[in-house]
């Protein structure tokens, strides 16, 4: 009887760890959007990240060029990273979603909300 209900904890336990696991989506990848600024001009970015453990990489893209990813930190499914735009650091904050990420940075004094998804 014992090992019944041992056997079947275990199995109960195995089943949330994988159901977890794929609530989760993946950062690693490119992913794309459109930013709008506080004066109403919008404009194309795009980001590659690479994930390893609590360590975030990569590179951002906009019209203004190509960022590295600095300081990128990861915990479950929000990330911070820094990127360096023409010599401002512009922090960014997000949280990952099944199909989309949703993103706040800091330019000046503007905050900014935006949202990425996967190219096709």
């Amino acid at each position: 009887m014992k090992r019944k209900i041992f056997t079947t904890a275990m199995l109960s336990c195995c089943v949330m760890i994988c159901l977890a696991a794929t609530v989760f989506a993946d950062l690693n990848g490119k992913w794309t959007g459109n930013l709008t600024m506080s004066d109403g001009n919008t404009f194309p970015v795009s980001y590659e990240f690479k994930v390893d453990g609590d360590k975030l990489t990569g590179t951002a893209q906009s019209p203004q060029g190509d960022a590295n990813v600095e300081d990128g930190k990861i915990k479950g499914d929000e990330f911070s990273f820094s990127v360096n735009v023409s010599g401002l650091d512009v922090p960014h904050k997000g949280k990952v979603y099944a199909d989309s990420v949703a993103m706040d940075l800091t330019v000046n004094a503007d905050q900014l909300h935006f949202t990425l998804k996967r190219p096709k």
